[in-house]
């Protein structure tokens, strides 16, 4: 790994406005390159909105759909990486989608594998586990709720990951218009997410988590104050390989807010020579409880 200055963006998403969403990724981008960043994290189904009612008529292929070619067009433009979640669509089948684009466009993609509450209903699990080798890094990706399952990053570690990115829509806890609430909602959200920073300390990682921020509107299947409804207190934390916070953004205010930091590979070699680095003293032939279906016939 070599030295990387990274961006992580939490923004509202309002739903069903790709859009006004894509001009507003190109705005955070021209910021993100102001500051030098060369890989930007956007959050979790940032393009198309979080459990967007017509999920299925707006959903895109992946590569080849308008959004990803917009995308692929700023990641050229600004000559930067850009990791960006979409609903991805193939054969009709719709994914919870993260794709990662650089200076020469389209590069992969992640597809959400453990889908979480209402997700259920609008998309289908992805079964492939993927890290891209983007120059100065690999990179791989753990979508939302996936990252309560330590098993995603170790295996993305296993192959060769130095940077684990956590896009995320959490749904943590509702607040209303005042001032205390939306801070009480705030530290909930940071809080909550901070655990993280424990995957990247299990497998000496550096970890970006940017999550989106706002009221996103309302759906009409739920009541207003439904926690299913997509409204997301929004965080931005970037952990080292130590599990220590590195950057994260204030914790006081719901708003959109873009964290700016650069990751030292010297930190990152100096939690995997230690003699107990997980991955060099881990135990895979007494691990097979974990791959036995719990549920019998």
């Amino acid at each position: 790994m070599q030295s990387i200055r990274i961006a992580a963006v939490s923004m509202n998403s309002q739903l069903g406005t790709p859009e006004q969403t894509l001009a507003a990724i190109a705005g955070w981008c021209e910021r993100a390159v102001a500051e030098k960043a060369e890989l930007v994290l956007f959050p979790e189904l940032v393009v198309h909105g979080h459990c967007t009612p017509n999920t299925w008529e707006l959903a895109e292929p992946v590569p080849g759909g308008p959004s990803v070619e917009r995308l692929a067009q700023l990641g050229q433009r600004h000559q930067i990486f850009l990791s960006v979640g979409m609903s991805e669509k193939e054969r009709d089948i719709v994914y919870n989608t993260q794709v990662l684009l650089g200076p020469r466009g389209y590069i992969g993609k992640q597809r959400k594998i453990h889908l979480s509450r209402d997700e259920v209903l609008f998309y289908k699990g992805g079964r492939e586990l993927s890290v891209y080798d983007i120059g100065k890094c690999k990179v791989g990706t753990s979508i939302c709720y996936d990252n309560m399952f330590p098993e995603l990053a170790r295996i993305l570690a296993l192959r060769g990951a130095d940077i684990l990115l956590m896009p995320h829509a959490a749904r943590l806890k509702m607040w209303d218009e005042s001032a205390e609430s939306q801070a009480a909602a705030r530290r909930y959200s940071f809080e909550f997410l901070r655990v993280y920073g424990l995957r990247a300390r299990e497998n000496a990682c550096f970890a970006i988590l940017a999550d989106q921020a706002g009221r996103a509107g309302y759906v009409e299947a739920y009541p207003p104050n439904h926690p299913n409804q997509p409204h997301h207190a929004g965080a931005a934390i970037v952990f080292g390989p130590d599990g220590e916070i590195i950057a994260h953004a204030q914790t006081e205010r719901i708003r959109e807010e873009m964290v700016i930091t650069t990751l030292n590979p010297a930190a990152l070699a100096a939690e995997r020579s230690q003699s107990n680095y997980p991955l060099r003293t881990r135990r895979p032939e007494l691990y097979g409880e974990l791959v036995r279906d719990q549920v019998s016939s």
